[in-house]
């Protein structure tokens, strides 16, 4: 009877674990991938054409949003949606993780800014194919879009080809947060003072002063540096990330787009935390003359 019983129970728990959802490694990856490209990631923020009132519907990563820095350059984020003309659709796997971290098209040319490249550098390759992932599989939308143009020298390069980049664990609630707020969030491209065009991350890091014209009309960064009068060295944690996820200063002021919280507010209140334990180590630098 014991023996009946207990082979019962060892085909009830077989029988289980074949019925039990395990998500394939494909699965994760686009779970991930939804996760980032709808949260800190947030690519849509610009390369999803905005209306009046918000994201255009069914063109989701379409492109033709329009940032222009001052005579620096007239940038319009292009189509990466996986239609074959006018996208990304003819674009190999390993052609779009070079073009995320190393900014080099397929035909060897060279993206520029607002593109953050030499952050994305320092995304980990299981996070690149999580991010291809979600790519795949959004709508492809055939949606021509204009050449950005630049008065300022793009690099031939920048840098050597990419190594592969593992994982940051998420232990080290600062290291993890330096690359939520870095590699994956570029939150420091814009609030660092650019320098000749580009963010001047070893003097002024998170000092603000970026200026960014686009359908909002003047954006001016803010300094997220811990400086007590300039900063937010006086904010709590609470408010910090209210900023983050609802766009709404310590003193109740709305902040503007591109800062894009329609994304944030997706975020694991974990990530949140990291991002703002991050943001604590931070020089306490004040905002650039």
């Amino acid at each position: 009877m014991g023996r009946i019983g207990g082979l019962s129970a060892t085909v009830a728990v077989g029988v289980f674990l074949l019925a039990s959802p395990v998500k394939s490694h494909a699965e994760a990856l686009l779970e991930r991938g939804t996760y980032l490209m709808q949260g800190i990631v947030a690519c849509g923020n610009c390369h999803t054409p905005q209306g009046p009132e918000g994201p255009v519907e069914g063109m989701e990563l379409a492109g033709q949003f329009l940032i222009e820095m001052g005579d620096a350059f007239t940038a319009y984020a292009p189509n990466i949606t996986p239609d074959p003309e006018t996208g990304i659709g003819a674009w190999s796997d390993a052609d779009i993780a070079t073009a995320i971290r190393e900014g080099r098209r397929p035909d060897g040319s060279i993206i520029g800014p607002p593109m953050p490249i030499e952050l994305y550098r320092d995304i980990s390759d299981r996070d690149v194919a999580a991010i291809i992932a979600y790519l795949r599989s959004v709508p492809a939308v055939r949606n021509e879009v204009p050449r950005s143009t630049y008065n300022i020298p793009l690099p031939p390069a920048y840098g050597p080809p990419a190594e592969s980049v593992a994982e940051v664990p998420r232990d080290d609630m600062v290291a993890y947060g330096a690359y939520l707020a870095g590699p994956l969030g570029h939150c420091i491209e814009c609030h660092s003072t650019p320098v000749d065009g580009r963010p001047d991350f070893e003097h002024h890091l998170g000092a603000g002063g970026f200026v960014l014209e686009g359908p909002w009309g003047l954006a001016v960064s803010r300094n997220i540096t811990p400086h007590p009068e300039d900063g937010i060295g006086h904010w709590t944690d609470a408010e910090i990330k209210r900023a983050i996820t609802e766009g709404i200063r310590a003193d109740g002021d709305p902040l503007s787009p591109p800062m894009g919280f329609g994304y944030y507010r997706n975020l694991d209140e974990s990530d949140l935390d990291a991002i703002v334990a991050y943001l604590r180590t931070l020089p306490p630098l004040p905002f650039p003359e």
